[in-house]
């Protein structure tokens, strides 16, 4: 039987600019090996629970893409309802785009890097004329509007651009009685963890989201969620090993 009537939230999978600790953002690399089998993990996760998504929202970075087909296929629900959207983008991280976490931090210093890392205002350097150019030529694109293609982006700015899609699409969708499933990023899923649980800038710093485990979160009649931090992830024990105890 469908666990109808809740939010389902996953960080894909695994990429290979994760292993390789680079800035990723807008850029879009496949899944690692690992992130493949973490994928296949998170649908059994969801399989034994008894998780039953209703419809598939991803991204528009095949990272995300491919985690939630993979999924949708381990569950024998491939025939979703299939929505794809740059609102559930990753963080764009501008001029760091495709660059080596320990170079940067090396020549930025510790505490700018932590700011551009995880602070919730402070944006990095912004993209370059012709980087940004070359992004935005980009087929998947070619209907944002300017002032919807951003150069750098805080995680401020990702919350402005996610909420839309959880006020448009989904909150209707779970309250309806559905259980989207979304395919996000490490950022797009904060602004959405934050906007749900009520995290403060200063406490939304210290989280971090593991990538392919399963969170979940059920709402009362008025759209305001009734799940916990502590039930946040269907598989604390895989969520606790990725997390960082603090600020990275």
């Amino acid at each position: 039987m469908g666990d109808g009537g809740s939010l389902v939230l996953l960080r894909h999978g695994q990429s290979v600019s994760n292993a390789a600790d680079v800035f990723t953002g807008w850029s879009d690399p496949p899944l690692s090996a690992l992130g493949v089998t973490q994928a296949r993990q998170a649908a059994r996760t969801l399989r034994e629970i008894g998780v039953r998504p209703t419809s598939v929202h991803t991204s528009l970075l095949r990272r995300s893409i491919a985690t939630a087909e993979i999924i949708a296929d381990a569950l024998g629900r491939g025939w979703l309802p299939v929505q794809r959207s740059w609102r559930l983008n990753e963080r764009h991280y501008g001029a760091l785009t495709g660059r080596d976490k320990r170079a940067v931090a090396a020549e930025s210093g510790a505490e700018t890097f932590r700011d551009w890392r995880r602070s919730y205002a402070i944006a990095p350097p912004a993209m370059a004329d012709t980087d940004a150019a070359a992004l935005y030529a980009d087929a998947r694109y070619a209907d944002l509007p300017p002032d919807a293609r951003p150069r750098t982006e805080s995680l401020a700015d990702v919350r402005v651009r996610t909420l839309p899609y959880w006020a448009d699409v989904l909150r209707p969708l779970v309250l309806a009685g559905g259980t989207p499933l979304v395919v996000g990023h490490g950022n797009s899923l904060r602004a959405f963890v934050m906007h749900l649980e009520g995290i403060g800038a200063a406490d939304v710093e210290r989280l971090d989201i593991p990538t392919a485990v399963p969170m979940r979160y059920r709402l009362d009649r008025r759209g305001r969620p009734v799940t916990g931090p502590e039930g946040r992830y269907l598989d604390p024990v895989s969520a606790r090993e990725q997390v960082r105890v603090g600020p990275p």
